[in-house]
């Protein structure tokens, strides 16, 4: 038996708006110690990882591991029917071939319950290795959507570079170039509107922006993002969820290109 009770309900209808243009079906894993989705989009170029602790749900009981496979974007069909205050219950029998989606409306005066057909999905778990990053640059998240979507605008990849200057996001296309740089500033009044760069070592990658700008869907979620960077390893973009979590992105960098162009130097 599984049974899942969230107070911030909108918070679970958020995680569902910042994934499911990114994954399709997923498996959702169950364990006594939270709920999990880890999950690759269609062609295998980014990972999602989702977790939410089990301490962050006002009640929370799985009785064993559990994996339901869900299409999200019937799941985030269901969730849209909740109000933003709602408080949200999930609740699965062992063996099942459904899940009960059930809102309570603050006030306890309407509750409505969703039942949903689960699905089969056959799914690999990627051992995502931990790894010292050469540089970590956190952010206003609002800040990061917003250069990703004006550097859309004129080219398809965003070079990130990281350097003791700051870090630059550039890109190029058919009608010119841009440069956006970030200077590190930790002395903004509040911690969240701060830009803190972290470096060993500098870094530039190339990025398909397509991604980046479905991974910053995450947005409503936290006001700061991560962006993890190392040399020949996917970047990692983070989102915490508010103290019970985070939504990870992981995106391979872009190489072909660079290789192609070189011979004409």
């Amino acid at each position: 038996m599984l049974e899942l009770r969230l107070v911030q309900g909108s918070l679970l209808k958020k995680v569902l708006e910042s994934i499911k243009e990114l994954v399709t079906d997923a498996n959702f894993d169950c364990s006594s110690t939270g709920f999990s989705l880890q999950a690759m989009d269609s062609s295998h170029v980014a990972l999602v990882a989702l977790l939410l602790r089990s301490e962050g749900f006002e009640h929370y009981r799985c009785d064993r591991n559990m994996s339901m496979g869900m299409n999200l974007n019937n799941m985030a069909k269901m969730l849209k029917c909740a109000g933003n205050d709602d408080i949200i219950t999930i609740k699965a029998d062992d063996g099942g071939d459904t899940v009960t989606f059930m809102f309570e409306s603050p006030t306890q005066d309407k509750i409505s319950d969703f039942e949903m057909k689960l699905m089969d999905i056959d799914s690999e778990h990627l051992g995502i290795p931990e790894a010292e990053y050469h540089a970590i640059v956190k952010m206003p998240s609002s800040e990061f959507a917003r250069i990703c979507r004006d550097l859309s605008s004129i080219g398809d990849t965003v070079v990130i570079s990281v350097t003791k200057e700051g870090v630059k996001f550039s890109t190029k296309g058919d009608i010119g170039s841009a440069n956006i740089v970030c200077r590190q500033n930790t002395s903004v009044d509040k911690p969240e509107e701060a830009t803190v760069i972290d470096m060993n070592e500098p870094v530039s990658l190339t990025f398909a922006l397509r991604y980046m700008n479905s991974f910053t869907k995450a947005t409503p979620l936290s006001n700061t993002v991560s962006i993890s960077l190392s040399n020949e390893l996917p970047v990692v973009v983070e989102y915490k969820i508010a103290e019970m979590g985070y939504v990870r992105f992981y995106l391979a960098p872009k190489i072909e290109e660079d290789e192609e162009e070189k011979p004409q130097v």
